[in-house]
Parts: structure tokens; sequence; C-alpha cells
């Protein structure tokens, strides 16, 4: 894959998956937030605490080179990515919690990221210096990849609320044509890495996907959450902004073996993603056959 659609073509695909979102929701979806703030102190818990964790403990259990071990707990680290906000909607979970927490998660993993990838440099690795995070571009990708498109499809829908239901459906569709374009040009373009590494690191990250996933249902129900809320949770703790932590590995540090976990979770994460979807709306479907 060449450079202009990693750069270009990609993040256009993720803001028009967001813009599609973006049309479903009103501004009552996130202020409803504030009365459950139960539910987005879960999903950081299982974002920012249960997630790096995981993929700590499961580097050391399946015995992961060093280098796969610290590539592995940097994607731990890692926000999550914008496409979740597209797996929950899919998966009919609360878009605006999982919206949300992929905008809080983004602004904290600007101090967060730092402090566990150099603990993993100096655990694994014995390295030591401090990691510093492109702040200015990390924010502008948030913000321009998920609050702008989101805000001007939610914009479209108070102003041309005709329009806006016209065009939903078709956007929906679109969206999912998108996400599956990106799974595949995922494949297309890392195929090298996925083929000479899937055997060492593609059961200990097929295992961290569906291991936080599975967290997330379990926070969610251990408060008591909704069912949507349970899709969200799991939805943004399954799927990570893998392409920063391809980032941080190849470019940041300077090693592109450090890269190749989020290379193989890229793919595998997409896999899990859409057994969500199937699952979720089996059971949503068998709660309430009229909504399906």
């Amino acid at each position: 894959m060449t450079p202009t659609i990693i750069d270009v073509l990609l993040p256009a695909a993720l803001a028009c998956i967001m813009f599609a979102l973006g049309i479903t929701l009103v501004p009552a979806d996130f202020t409803r937030l504030l009365e459950r703030p139960r539910a987005v102190l879960g999903g950081l818990f299982g974002q920012l605490i249960v997630l790096p964790a995981a993929a700590w403990a499961l580097a050391l259990a399946f015995r992961l080179p060093p280098e796969m071990a610290v590539g592995l707990v940097i994607l731990g680290a890692c926000p999550g990515g914008a496409s979740s906000g597209l797996i929950t909607y899919l998966a009919r979970g609360e878009t605006a919690l999982s919206i949300t927490l992929t905008a809080i998660t983004s602004l904290v993993a600007l101090a967060s990221v730092p402090l566990v990838v150099n603990l993993a440099l100096q655990t694994f690795l014995g390295a030591g210096g401090a990691v510093d995070l492109p702040v200015g571009r990390l924010v502008r990708g948030v913000f321009f990849i998920t609050t702008v498109p989101v805000a001007a499809g939610m914009l479209l829908r108070a102003w041309r609320p005709a329009l806006a239901a016209r065009i939903e459906r078709p956007a929906g569709r679109i969206a999912t044509l998108l996400f599956l374009l990106i799974v595949i040009a995922t494949f297309v373009s890392q195929r090298e890495a996925l083929f000479a590494n899937m055997g060492s690191v593609g059961p200990a990250t097929a295992t961290l996907n569906a291991l936080v996933m599975g967290a997330g249902v379990a926070i969610a129900a251990l408060l008591r959450l909704s069912r949507r809320d349970a899709i969200a949770i799991a939805a943004e703790c399954g799927l990570q902004n893998a392409a920063l932590g391809i980032f941080i590995a190849a470019t940041v540090l300077g090693s592109p073996m450090l890269a190749v976990p989020s290379v193989v979770y890229a793919l595998l994460m997409n896999v899990g993603a859409l057994g969500l979807i199937v699952v979720a709306r089996r059971l949503v479907s068998r709660a309430n056959p009229v909504r399906a």
C-alpha cells in the first residue's frame, strides 16, 4: 500500500464512518452519559487499566521474545480506535458512550502511553530513555478524524432532519463498506509481516482481543450497566488504535520489529469485531424481536 493510501485515504475513510455515526446521534445521547457516570468510568477502567495489564500478563504468559513483548504492551497502552464507534453502532450498542470513551482515552494517552511504554522498555529490553509522544499530531488526529465528522453529522441532523433521515441508512451502509475495505487494506498492506509473525504473535494477540472484550462485558455486568453499554465497552476495549501503536514503535522508537504485534492485532481485532456484531445482534434480536 502506498503512503498516499495510508496517509490520506484511510483517515478519510474513518472520517466518513464517524460522519455516518454522527447522523444517528443527538446531543441528548451524550448528555445522558452525565446521568450515568458509571458507564464512562467502567469503560475508562477497562481501557486504561485492564487492557495494559492484560497485554503485560499475556506477554509473560506466552513467553514472547523481548521485542514482541514490548510491542504487545505498546498496543495495550494505546487508546481506542475510531472504528470502535462503528462497531458499537452495528452491534446495536451505545454509540455515544463509545465515542466519548475514544475521545477521553485518546487525551489520557498523552500521559499514560509514555509511562507504560517506558516501563515495558526497561522491563523487557533493559532500555532507558523517555518516550515522547507527538502531542499535536495525536490531538489533531482525534479531533479531525473523530470529533469534527461526528459534530458535522449531528449538525446535519439538527438543521436538515428530513435530509438526515433520508441518507441515514445509505450512509450506514457506506460506513460498513468502508470498514470492510479498511480490513482488506490492512491485510494487503501488511501481509508479509502478518504471514511472517502470525504463528508467534497471533495466539497472544487473539487471546488479548478476546480477553479484553470479555472483560468489558464483565465490567458492565459488575456495574449493572445496560446491554448497550456492555457492547460499547467491549468494543472500546477490543478495538485499539493500532495505527498509533505502529507509529510509536516504528517512528518514535525507530524499531519496526516492535510494531509487529500492532500489525497483527490490526487484522485480528477486526475479526473479533465482526464476531461481536454477530453475537450482539442475535442477543438483541432474541430480547426484542420487533426491533430486530
